[in-house]
């Protein structure tokens, strides 16, 4: 492996540059969050301390209390701090919502934004989660089974399949001939998922009486990837 074209093993130069935020972060015994932070702000040479001090109070981090007696979620938010505060070019983040409730997994993904907005770089973002973070995402990559099973931009996917709804026949009808992605039917009503269509096809399938869906990002990784449920994963 190359980060910034060189080798990161006992790399100072390069591991200053890259931040990387674990799931399940282990600290020295007795550390507590101000200890953390004062590691972090000496290990990063872009830290932005004025940063941390706000991320801290939105994210109410209890800076005084040992990291054992910390709940998963607090740790969680002193993870956050370090990532987005170290300023770091490669920032990388493990499932950094574990813990974290919906209104700070939020505040989260609208800080994260900001900062991206205001000082662009690389940032990694490993998690199941993806709906709430399809909106932040430029490139997708979904790993099933340590195989590479997608790998392509963000917009290329939200575009790249709709699900087609109506009588069972008229939607099997449609997609006679076409790869479908997922088939599901109750009664005498069916759905499909099938790729992008093209305007002459919408219009088909509205002379059908079909209703066309846009597919969610989640959806269609799920679609693509059998697996997914079990072991996927997504940055």
């Amino acid at each position: 492996m190359r980060v910034f074209g060189e080798s990161p093993v006992e790399n100072a130069a390069v591991l200053s540059r890259t931040c990387f935020v674990k799931e399940s972060q282990t600290y020295p015994e007795g550390f507590s969050g101000k200890h953390v932070l004062k590691a972090a702000s000496w290990a990063f040479p872009e830290w932005d301390e004025a940063l941390a001090r706000d991320l801290v109070e939105e994210f109410d981090v209890p800076l005084n209390r040992r990291i054992k007696k910390l709940s998963r979620g607090q740790r969680s938010a002193i993870g956050v701090v370090v990532g987005i505060a170290s300023q770091a070019e490669l920032t990388i983040f493990d499932e950094p919502y574990a813990g974290l409730d919906a209104v700070a997994r939020q505040a989260f993904y609208d800080r994260l934004l900001r900062d991206y907005l205001s000082h662009p770089r690389t940032m990694i973002m490993s998690t199941h989660l993806i709906d709430e973070v399809a909106d932040l995402l430029n490139h997708v990559v979904v790993i099933d089974a340590g195989k590479i099973l997608i790998d392509a931009e963000a917009d290329a996917l939200r575009g790249a399949s709709v699900t087609v709804a109506g009588v069972h026949t008229a939607v099997q009808q449609f997609t006679g001939g076409r790869d479908v992605l997922a088939w599901d039917s109750l009664g005498g009503l069916a759905t499909a998922t099938v790729g992008g269509l093209t305007a002459e096809e919408r219009d088909a399938a509205t002379r059908l009486g079909l209703e066309i869906h846009a597919v969610s990002l989640q959806q269609l990784i799920i679609d693509r990837t059998p697996g997914f449920a079990r072991e996927g994963n997504a940055s």
